[in-house]
């Protein structure tokens, strides 16, 4: 070791240089370029997910809007009260004339068909009495032997579950020739003399699972219901078809939201997407291939070290020619550098050329007039903090002077019996209270909603109508800090541009969540909403993405309060938007939870 340490000593600097060169330049690069293709193949990996995401969260949406829409129309049928008289008539075996029945048919039978007519995610509603004496009236109404004709109902089912895949065999000599691949919500509605009857509202399997339908040699989905029946597109054939066991037992036993798992099918590299189906009780998951990205990954190393292995080579020849070139003026700048190391601030080098050397003289000099311009910024920021310090006690002598004027107005109204003027002017006082104080960290949940309070107080007074403050938050969230006004915002947003419009009473909701290391507080009014396009631009405004005016509705409010959190955080933290056009909007605050 020391006699290789005296042979590098005794080296020329020009090839000291060219071996430091190597290992100060080509030995990290190598390093770095093997951690940036893991980076890149990391990102290709993030993007499929992101893409799968996306995705989920668009077909879980279609899965819950088919799913309220079977159970909104079993509610129906079940508070048919004309129509379940009908059929408590049979029950006693009474008689019926033609035209009671033609009666019946027009106005209770006619009626549901609409419903399944003017909605095209609905295949089907039917009733099935146990009564031989009753006459069946198409497409509604049947009797209880036909259920035998359908694969689910030749056993009895368990009221309010779901039927996968089967096919309309009730009438198989009109059946068309294509196959459909049926799924139904079957209730049991209870009769009198201990009948049921049963209520089956259906939906086609391509509408409830769209993605299921639409296989790609890259990507297939599968639904697994909860007695571990799969169910899939049987007339397209998938490669991954009998690695679905394999799959299943791949994912984690216990788990509320979607879950990403990369795994090896067969040799091939996949990403397996797990999303919990809680309104149909099973899963769907969702097989995506990456052996595009992995190769794309290998291509573009392969390019990359060929050409590392070249520029190394020319990089070694050159050096050598550089170094003699560019030495002279490298002592020149070490002179001026160990001239400022004495203290000499004013000290300038002179122009040596536009290559590297002439770059750092001429940063150098930058950074010695930079040098300056902080000493004399220091001086002034010095005074600009004294001066910060004489207007804050100012305002709160002017604010101390507001408080008693108001507390003199409140007695007075109490005087007066004006108790709703002296409420009034109590709230206004908290208020600036609130807004004017000096505050140099943030504040608790406690306080702001304290704030809010008072400000919804001073809000209905302006309107006709009345807007009230629901809190549903644990008490440890009340002791969290916050930046001080950032759930205001929120609430002056909610009314605005939710709940000013619809000028009825209302409520803003205010829940608290409490998770492992960090909790949220949910803020939802009853407002007019946004559509999902709406939404999504207002998020992206949030997440600056998208830049944000500075004007009423343009998210500036909601930005600054995401600035805030993060700032005060960390970029884990900040709010997120949900929002149901016509129905409801959603701000989920969330911070860390200490």
């Amino acid at each position: 070791m020391k006699a290789l340490k005296r042979y590098f000593s005794s080296l020329k600097l020009n090839y000291k240089i060219g071996l430091l060169t190597t290992a100060i330049i080509i030995l990290p690069l190598a390093i770095l370029s093997s951690l940036f293709f893991d980076n890149y193949k990391e990102s290709r990996i993030k993007e499929k997910i992101k893409n799968a995401e996306i995705n989920f969260t668009q077909n879980y949406e279609q899965i819950q809007k088919n799913v309220e829409m079977c159970q909104m129309s079993t509610q129906v049928m079940l508070n048919s009260q004309n129509f379940w008289a009908y059929v408590e008539r049979f029950s006693a075996g009474e008689k019926f004339k033609t035209q009671e029945l033609l009666n019946f048919y027009h106005t209770e039978i006619k009626s549901l068909e609409k419903i399944v007519n003017s909605n095209p995610y609905l295949y089907q509603v039917r009733v099935y009495a146990p009564f031989s004496n009753m006459p069946e009236m198409m497409p509604v109404l049947y009797q209880t032997e036909r259920l035998k004709r359908l694969k689910w109902g030749k056993e009895l089912q368990e009221s309010g579950t779901w039927q996968f895949d089967y096919e309309d065999d009730l009438f198989p000599s009109y059946s068309s020739s294509g196959k459909l691949h049926l799924v139904a919500l079957v209730t049991e509605k209870n009769l009198s003399g201990d009948k049921k009857a049963i209520i089956e509202v259906s939906t086609k399997m391509e509408l409830l699972f769209p993605q299921m339908y639409s296989p790609t040699d890259t990507e297939w989905t599968c639904f697994v219901d909860k007695t571990g029946n799969y169910f899939y597109d049987n007339d397209y054939y998938s490669r991954w078809l009998n690695y679905k066991e394999e799959v299943m037992l791949s994912r984690p036993k216990e788990y509320d939201a979607t879950y990403y798992k990369e795994m090896t099918l067969n040799g091939e590299p996949v990403l397996v997407c797990y999303k919990p189906v809680k309104e149909l009780s099973g899963m769907i998951f969702r097989i995506v291939s990456l052996r595009e990205e992995y190769a794309s990954v290998i291509v573009f190393r392969n390019i990359f070290w060929s050409s590392f292995l070249v520029l190394s080579v020319l990089l070694q020849v050159l050096c050598n020619h550089m170094v003699r070139l560019i030495l002279k003026r490298f002592y020149e700048i070490m002179d001026a550098v160990h001239s400022v190391q004495k203290g000499d601030l004013d000290i300038r080098i002179q122009e040596s050329g536009t290559d590297e050397f002439g770059e750092l003289g001429l940063q150098i000099n930058k950074m010695l007039d930079r040098i300056n311009q902080l000493m004399g910024d220091n001086i002034k920021r010095e005074l600009l903090v004294k001066d910060s310090e004489i207007r804050a006690l100012q305002n709160q002598i002017n604010a101390h002077f507001i408080y008693n004027v108001l507390e003199s107005i409140k007695m007075m109204a109490e005087v007066e019996e004006k108790y709703p003027i002296a409420d009034a002017v109590t709230a206004l006082g908290k208020l600036l209270r609130y807004s004017m104080k000096w505050v140099s960290k943030n504040v608790t949940v406690r306080e702001e909603i304290d704030y809010i309070k008072n400000y919804l107080a001073l809000i209905n007074l302006r309107f006709d109508y009345e807007i009230y403050l629901s809190l549903n938050i644990p008490e440890s969230i009340y002791d969290q800090e916050i930046p001080k006004m950032s759930l205001q915002p929120i609430i002056e947003n909610a009314i605005y541009h939710g709940i000013e419009e619809m000028a009825e009473d209302t409520s803003i909701y205010v829940k608290g969540i409490i998770y492992d290391n960090y909790c949220v507080i949910e803020i939802t009014d009853s407002g007019k909403g946004m559509t999902e396009e709406e939404t999504i631009r207002l998020q992206k405004k949030i997440e600056g993405e998208i830049e944000a005016a500075g004007s009423s509705g343009n998210g500036i409010g909601l930005k600054n309060v995401q600035d805030r959190i993060k700032i005060s955080f960390g970029d884990e933290y900040g709010i997120s938007i949900a929002s149901m056009k016509d129905c409801y909007t959603k701000v989920c605050v969330k911070i860390p939870l200490v």
